[in-house]
């Protein structure tokens, strides 16, 4: 082959332009791979969290606290130097939660760079103000300033504070929160106007298988001084969990399920009262080594009869007896984990007696439950975590007359409930799952209010989706739910329903700290047993109740708006919401008396209804030893004929100031309540009236222990009033003046 000058010219660039390539390669290899290395070295490793856990303002360290990364559910406990530490952070933006139990969570907001570390130190209290977080509004945790979802939180330390039975008495003072009550003992919440099955009352998000949603007169049996916190979503909470939270959710957190810790922890507390002769003990202990957990805890309280105020003296046949106890086991891992806790819970306590009544009215009930979790963490697919509980409640209560046991109630449930956790793909997340539950209802005796047994199975299955980008946040789901009902008495006929719920909502950052809120939904909800089949003389209520077999479903559809702003200064909130209601069934007195039994027949009747009102909270930071506190809710509820529905709350306001110097605080407030003047047919209206109240903290901190001392001293000017929510409102009026003493020890 011939190869011309042209071509041997042609060959030799080529060769020297490949020559020159192969150096170009050598050059950049030697001067760049270093560099490329350390990238990916700093890719690989990512940034570093450090900080330390402080007691109050004091130079104290705290240890085996827990701290938790929302975004990545990633955790760290601090040493017995206070320090925490998190390696490897992916750069970004987080929000750090410090949590120790009987203490205030903490949390902070913090920038992640890959080049240093960064520095996030906490200062925990017992008590105080502080940002909380929840889990109950969305199924997963979050900062409650940034939650979609309306929700209250109260703490060990305000729930130790209020040292009620009843859980009504313990939430009375949140915003948008009253209480039902027939006497001490068994006073329930009332979100917004709602009551009965329209509010859930959960453990650990799983129904604790009571009947008080039924009746005036039946307690909730929650260990309000064992819980670590009560969380209280307002508004349609059916997405997650079920039709009967058509009107809201009371999630009572026992912690247990939240993670290991190292070593001992624990609590006692000590209450005494003046009003009633009150008396209270309550103590607990956790145990961790390695992966595992061990707790227990145990609670009895007693009042005698408290006194009302003004000259009316006792409420005869208001005391109260109750004992709890609490014991349980898990194991912690990075991959899975699984508790096992048995709860017991025994009360005794009188109903009001009613001055044309000789008989005394009492209720002995008592509550065995078992509950079992088991979770997977750090999956790998589609579903980044899960978690199954399995709960078996054994639900039973005695209505007595003068000692002698005139009716028996058994509610037995058994429950299951499944949460997948979305592996986070970009912006969007989510959780999805289902929940199944057998109830066999029955009563025996005098009052039997349904003749026969009757079997409820639910089952319902759900989704929620969350799409973030930026400062907005948009949130929507849905939930389908059949519930079916089987009496055993042939003469009653068995009746199913299915529907569904679904909701939109988002939020906005409109500014550092500033946050609106809107919320659209649609609710279902499936007729109560009661409100199907109940047919008889009802002490509870005050009333002959009769059922109605053909009741139809409840649905609504509302509005939530929130507008937010959290700053060091300012922590406000103001809420506004609206509900239109399709068939709302209430209980609607008759004014014919029954011959039997002497009470007024009242019918379970439908019709559309509509709710509105507004929440207003405020809470300014004047300077570093005083805040003012103040707040304001009002809901209007009635049926489209424009006739007011029965037993709505009043408007009603508070105002405040908590003074804190150093270890030392005391809130004095005024409670103003209106006259409650819009009733429903043969209803009697309820004055207004206005309540002093003060409560005053002291707390000695040590690096192991801390000791409270409160003092709760309310309706200070002794003020006669009546609970316009109450059944029995018109025989019972609500306590007078009287002083709480308290002692707690913590030791971690």
């Amino acid at each position: 082959m011939r190869v011309t000058r042209a071509g041997a010219f042609r060959g030799k660039a080529a060769r020297g332009l490949c020559y020159r390539v192969q150096t170009m390669k050598r050059i950049l290899s030697v001067l760049f791979i270093p560099l490329l290395l350390a990238l990916g070295a700093l890719a690989q490793n990512g940034g570093r969290i450090s900080g330390t856990i402080y007691l109050g303002s004091e130079n104290t360290v705290l240890h085996e606290a827990v701290v938790k990364i929302i975004e990545l559910n990633r955790t760290a406990i601090s040493g017995t130097d206070g320090t925490f530490n998190f390696q490897n952070v992916p750069p970004g933006h987080y929000t750090l939660i410090a949590h120790q139990e009987g203490f205030k969570d903490v949390t902070q907001t913090i920038d992640v760079t890959a080049t240093g570390p960064a520095v996030s130190d906490f200062h925990m209290q017992v008590a105080g103000l502080s940002e909380q977080v929840t889990v109950t509004g969305s199924g997963t945790e979050e900062v409650l300033s940034q939650s979609i979802s309306s929700v209250n939180v109260m703490d060990s330390s305000q729930i130790t504070l209020r040292a009620s039975v009843g859980l009504g008495d313990v939430l009375d003072d949140q915003a948008g929160v009253a209480k039902r009550s027939a006497g001490a003992g068994n006073s329930r919440p009332v979100i917004r106007g709602f009551d009965g099955d329209r509010v859930k009352v959960a453990a650990d998000g799983i129904g604790v298988g009571s009947l008080a949603s039924q009746s005036g007169d039946h307690a909730e049996p929650v260990d309000t001084l064992a819980v670590e916190r009560i969380e209280v979503v307002k508004g349609p909470a059916t997405l997650l969990y079920g039709s009967n939270a058509i009107g809201g959710v009371v999630n009572a957190i026992s912690g247990h399920d939240e993670g290991a810790h190292p070593g001992f922890r624990g609590y006692f507390s000590g209450i005494g009262g003046t009003n009633g002769a009150q008396a209270a003990g309550s103590a607990g202990l956790e145990f961790g080594k390695n992966n595992w957990m061990l707790w227990g805890n145990t609670s009895a309280q007693r009042t005698g009869d408290y006194k009302a105020g003004g000259n009316f003296g006792k409420v005869i046949n208001t005391f109260t007896r109750n004992v709890t106890g609490q014991t349980g086991f898990g194991y912690f891992g990075k991959k899975a984990f699984f508790t096992t806790n048995y709860n017991f819970y025994q009360s005794r306590y009188g109903i009001p007696k009613d001055p044309a009544d000789p008989t005394l009215r009492s209720l002995d009930m008592h509550r065995n439950d078992v509950k079992f979790t088991f979770g997977l963490n750090n999956l790998g697919g589609f579903i980044s975590s899960a978690k199954f509980t399995g709960d078996i409640s054994r639900y039973q209560h005695q209505e007595l007359e003068d000692n002698v046991v005139g009716t028996t109630f058994t509610n037995n449930v058994n429950s299951l409930r499944a949460m997948f956790e979305e592996k986070k793909a970009g912006n969007w997340g989510g959780r999805f799952g289902f929940e199944t539950y057998q109830r066999h209802f029955k009563t025996v005796g005098a009052e039997v209010l349904v003749d026969g047994p009757v079997t409820q199975n639910n089952f319902s299955g759900f989704g929620l989706e969350e799409y973030t980008h930026e400062r907005v946040t948009l949130q929507f789901g849905g939930r389908i739910e059949r519930n079916s009902y089987n009496p055993a008495n042939a003469a009653l006929p068995d009746r199913s329903f299915t529907g569904v719920s679904a909701a939109i909502g988002g939020k906005i950052n409109l500014w550092k700290g500033g946050l609106f809120v809107a919320n659209f939904s649609h609710g279902y909800r499936a007729p109560a047993l009661e409100e199907l089949y109940n047919h008889g003389p009802h002490d509870g209520t005050l009333s002959f109740e009769v059922g109605n077999n053909n009741l139809k479903p409840e649905t609504t559809n509302g509005i939530d708006l929130s507008l937010r702003e959290q700053n060091s200064r300012i922590k406000a909130e103001a809420n506004f919401y609206y509900y239109a209601f399709k068939n709302f069934v209430f209980l609607a007195p008759t004014g014919v008396i029954d011959p039997g039994s002497g009470l007024e027949i009242a019918n379970y009747l439908q019709g559309n209804s509509r709710f509105t009102g507004t929440e207003l909270s405020l809470d300014v930071t004047a300077n570093k030893y005083l805040n003012v506190i103040s707040g304001f809710d009002y809901v209007n509820a009635q049926l489209s004929t424009g006739q007011p529905l029965p037993r709505i709350s009043p408007a009603r306001g508070h105002f405040g100031v908590d003074i804190h110097p150093g270890s030392f605080s005391i809130k004095p407030e005024v409670v103003l309540v209106a006259r409650q003047d819009r009733v429903f047919t043969n209803e009697t209206p309820t004055d207004g009236y206005a309540t002093f109240n003060t409560s005053a903290t002291y707390i000695l901190s040590r690096k192991h222990t801390a000791h409270i001392f409160a003092v709760n001293a309310f309706n200070l000017n002794n003020k006669l009033y009546y609970n316009h929510i109450s059944f029995i409102k018109d025989i019972s009026p609500e306590i007078g003046r009287g002083v709480r003493f308290t002692y707690t020890l913590r030791f971690f």
